[in-house]
C-alpha cells in the first residue's frame, strides 16, 4: 500500500444541482492507494490507524486532486497550435489539413504520440477523448503510446469523405473497415477505448454518416465524438449540405449518433431545444473555451446548457485551443462566463475537469473522484509553484478562495507529480 498526507480535495457531486457541499476537502488528508485503486481518502486522524507498517509520504503543503479529464482534444493538431489567422473554416484549410496530412507516416505519427501523451501527463491530465487523424496508423500509434503509460485515453480516426484535401479523405467502407479493424485490436486493451469520430457534418456524406451509425450500433461500448455548431459559417455551411435537417444537432439524429456515449464538442451557438434534445438523450458537452476565443467562434451558453440537465466536460481542444493545461482552460471558462455575465463558480470549474468529464464519458465509477476503488489517477499540486502564486495564496480567505486563485493563475508549472493507476507518470 501507498500513502500520501497532504490537503486532499475533490467533489462526490455535481454542485450545481446539489444542496450543500458537493466536495470533500481535508485540511490534513490521507490518500491510501493498493494495487493501482483507492483504498481510503479522509482526514489524517482518522485514517492513520489504517496504515500498519506502511509509511507515509509527507506531502504537507500540497494540495492533492483527482487527475484531470479532457473531453476534446486533437492529438494531429499538436504542431500547429498558436497558427495564426482566421476562424474556423479557414483556419482548417490553412494549418489543420497540412498538419494532418504529416500523419500518413508512421514514424511521424509514432514521435507525435510520444510528445503528446507526455503533454497530458505534464499538464496533470490522466484521461482523455481524443481524434486522430484521418489514418488508421495514428490512432494505432497513439493507443501504443498511451497503452505504455496505463492511461485512460479513448480516440478515434476522423470520418472525412468530401470536403477535405486529396490525402485526407477516405471510402465509406474503406473507414468501415478501419474502424472494426481498430475496435478488434484496441478497445478494451488495457484503459483505451474507440470512439466513432466523424470530423464534423461538412466532411461527411450521409452514407458515411449513416456507416457511422451503423458501427456504433453494432458496437454498444464504443463512444461517438464530433463537432457541433461551432461556427456561424460552419452552421451554413452544414444547413445547405443536409436541407433536410430541422437543425445542426438533426443531421446527427438522423443517423443515429446521439445517445449516452456521444460526446459534441463546442455547440456554441445552440439554443434551448437543442441542448434538451441532447439532454433527454444523455448525451455530453465539451466546453472549450480557449479555442472558441482563439478562433472567435463564440461565448459558450454553460448555464443554458446547465439548466437543461446536459452532461458537461472541459476540452482543451490542441491546436485551436492554446494550451493544454486544463487549470489554465478553467480560467477562459471563466472569462467567457464573465462576458455572458455568467460567473463560473471555482468548485464547478473543478467538477468539469475532474467527476463532471468522468460523468461525461460515462466512467465515473471508474475516475474522476478519489472515492474508494476507483483508480488512483490523481496529482499532487504545488500551490506555491509560481512566486505570484506564492504570495497569493497565503492570502486567499477561504478554500473558495484559493481553488479560484488556482484555476486562474495555474498552469503545468502547478503540476508538480501525476500518477497514473496508482504509478508515477510525471514529476516536475
Amino acid at each position: 500500500m501507498q500513502a500520501y498526507r497532504a490537503s486532499i480535495l475533490h467533489l462526490e457531486a455535481d454542485p450545481s444541482t446539489t444542496d450543500g457541499e458537493a466536495h470533500a476537502f481535508h485540511e490534513d488528508g490521507l490518500l491510501l492507494v493498493a494495487e493501482g485503486r483507492v483504498v481510503a481518502c479522509g482526514d489524517y486522524a482518522k485514517l492513520a490507524d489504517e496504515l500498519g507498517d506502511t509509511p507515509v509520504e509527507d506531502l504537507t503543503g500540497k494540495l492533492i486532486v483527482p487527475g484531470f479529464v479532457d473531453t476534446h482534444i486533437h492529438f494531429p493538431q499538436v504542431d500547429i497550435i498558436a497558427a495564426h489567422g482566421e476562424q474556423l473554416l479557414d483556419w482548417l484549410e490553412r494549418h489543420t489539413f497540412p498538419a494532418e496530412a504529416a500523419f500518413a507516416d508512421q514514424g511521424h505519427a509514432e514521435a507525435a504520440a510520444e510528445f503528446f501523451v507526455e503533454e497530458l501527463l505534464r499538464n496533470g491530465t490522466t484521461s482523455a477523448l481524443v481524434f486522430g487523424s484521418v489514418h488508421k496508423a495514428s490512432v494505432e500509434a497513439l493507443f501504443a503510446a498511451a497503452l505504455k503509460r496505463d492511461m485512460r485515453l479513448i480516440a478515434g480516426k476522423s470520418l472525412m469523405d468530401r470536403n477535405a484535401p486529396p490525402g485526407l479523405t477516405d471510402t465509406v467502407e474503406g473507414s468501415r473497415a478501419d474502424m472494426q479493424s481498430l475496435i478488434a485490436d484496441w478497445h478494451g486493451k488495457g484503459r483505451l477505448g474507440y470512439a466513432v469520430t466523424p470530423r464534423f457534418a461538412i466532411s461527411c456524406s450521409d452514407e458515411q454518416l449513416a456507416m457511422a451509425g451503423e458501427v456504433l450500433a453494432e458496437h454498444p461500448t464504443v463512444w461517438m465524438q464530433t463537432h457541433l455548431s461551432e461556427n456561424i459559417r460552419e452552421i451554413v455551411d452544414t444547413a445547405k449540405l443536409f436541407p433536410d435537417a430541422k437543425d445542426y444537432l438533426d443531421v446527427y439524429e438522423r443517423f443515429g449518433l446521439v445517445g449516452k456515449r456521444s460526446v459534441f464538442a463546442h455547440c456554441v451557438h445552440l439554443q434551448g431545444d437543442a441542448f434538451q434534445r441532447l439532454a433527454q438523450a444523455g448525451a455530453s458537452v465539451a466546453f472549450c473555451p480557449t479555442s472558441n476565443l482563439f478562433l472567435g467562434s463564440g461565448l459558450f451558453p454553460l448555464e443554458t446548457a446547465c439548466a437543461h440537465g446536459v452532461k458537461m466536460g472541459i476540452g482543451t481542444d490542441v491546436g485551436a485551443g492554446t494550451t493544454f493545461s486544463i487549470l489554465h482552460t478553467l480560467g477562459e471558462a471563466y472569462k467567457v462566463g464573465q462576458l455572458r455575465g455568467e460567473a463560473l463558480d471555482p468548485f464547478y470549474a473543478l467538477y468539469l475537469a475532474t467527476l463532471g468529464g468522468a460523468r461525461a464519458l460515462g466512467l465515473e465509477d471508474e475516475i474522476g473522484s478519489l472515492e474508494a476503488d476507483k483508480i488512483a489517477d490523481f496529482l499532487v499540486l504545488d500551490l506555491a509553484a509560481t512566486p505570484l502564486l506564492a504570495r497569493r495564496m497565503p492570502a486567499a480567505r477561504s478554500l473558495e478562495d484559493r481553488l479560484f486563485a488556482l484555476t486562474v493563475l495555474g498552469d503545468d508549472r502547478v503540476v508538480e507529480r501525476t500518477y497514473v493507476a496508482g504509478v508515477e507518470r510525471h514529476r516536475r
